[in-house]
């Protein structure tokens, strides 16, 4: 084992443009920013990153870094302590914590490296591969293009998918059903509303999309409505499971969601919710209330830590961070099966950054 401090915290900022326009319930967007963090210490180097905004790397380098430098590089959960504190005048929830979160999977990766296993391996492997389901389908797709990446991924075996509904809910029982006309009978679908939808809306939407067999309704209402979305739990068909979580920064934001009731599945996300660390301790969280819970987006991110958790449904293999992971990351692995597993053979999380190919969408 290297014993190391940790040296420096890097940070860098990249913007990479969407193949076309895409939108969901609520936003638009043509292009994804991530932050990549770089933890060095003991001659090793840890990677991390977090899907947000550019000022996110500002925060690290102003104040996140020195919380971490110069502290033992395996004490990971005592630096993620140093910056939680450090922020709680900046606001915990939001872009503090998605910072936090590309500092603190750096440092498990760079523990990981030091330690010469694969990141799985150190928080303690229960599965060898994850499932995951295909996501996309943007309100921005035409139809034809909607049937033609769903029915893609099925014949890979992907067999579950997700949808976007609700930014214009008058078209979303007609794409629902060309999603299902899409990929047959026995695939699983899944729609998401971002929030778009009020109560009533959503209550009908349910009732319809239960003829094509949506078996999964995330966020029908905002995720801060938690009486809304227990509501539409409530009285939700059988066997369509209500769902949300991504926006949940902390321990104490994904206990008021579970005990208010307001989720079948529980839906953390690694580059929001304090890393490897807080998305760890959502998942025991979910394990004591009796909920499963779904990892959301950055698929080769949370690979090692889905098949840590004996609890992990599968993994959101999200179209737009899939294609960023495949195209600026070495080490990345496609779905096989249907399922995603770790590579045993790399140290941490697997991963190398294509300094090169990502040099031009650098902000």
């Amino acid at each position: 084992m290297k014993r190391a401090k940790i040296e420096t915290i890097d940070v860098a900022a990249y913007r990479i443009p969407t193949e076309g326009p895409e939108a969901d319930g609520t936003l638009r967007w043509d292009a994804t920013t991530m932050v990549l963090v770089r933890a060095h210490g003991g001659g090793e180097q840890g990677l991390g990153y977090t899907y947000s905004h550019e000022s996110a790397g500002a925060l690290i380098r102003s104040k996140l870094a020195e919380m971490a430098v110069g502290r033992d590089a395996m004490g990971v959960t005592g630096c993620f302590e140093a910056m939680s504190a450090a922020v709680r005048n900046l606001g915990r929830a939001g872009l503090a914590f998605q910072a936090i979160s590309a500092v603190d999977i750096a440092l498990w990766d760079l523990k990981a490296r030091l330690l010469a296993v694969p990141l799985v391996s150190l928080l303690g492997q229960v599965r060898e591969a994850i499932p995951v389901y295909g996501s996309g389908g943007f309100t921005t797709y035409s139809i034809e293009h909607l049937q033609g990446q769903f029915g893609a991924w099925v014949e890979q075996g992907i067999t579950r998918v997700k949808m976007k509904v609700g930014s214009t809910p008058a078209d979303d029982v007609a794409r629902v059903r060309a999603a299902r006309e899409a990929i047959g009978p026995e695939a699983e679908l899944f729609v998401d509303a971002n929030g778009a939808y009020d109560r009533k809306q959503a209550l009908a939407k349910a009732e319809a999309f239960r003829e094509y067999g949506v078996s999964w309704f995330e966020e029908p209402v905002s995720s801060d409505d938690l009486e809304g979305l227990r509501l539409i739990r409530d009285r939700a068909p059988a066997g369509m499971e209500i769902t949300a979580g991504e926006y949940g920064h902390d321990l104490f934001s994904f206990r008021r969601m579970l005990e208010a009731g307001a989720v079948d599945v529980l839906q953390p996300d690694a580059t929001r919710c304090g890393g490897i660390t807080g998305f760890m301790q959502a998942g025991v969280l979910c394990q004591a209330f009796g909920v499963p819970f779904s990892a959301h987006t950055a698929p080769a991110l949370h690979v090692h830590p889905c098949c840590a958790l004996p609890n992990a449904r599968h993994v959101e293999h999200f179209f737009d961070h899939a294609r960023i992971e495949q195209m600026l990351f070495d080490g990345t692995r496609p779905p096989v099966k249907g399922a995603l597993s770790p590579d045993l053979s790399r140290a941490g999380l697997g991963l190398e950054f294509r300094d090169r190919e990502a040099h031009r969408y650098a902000i």
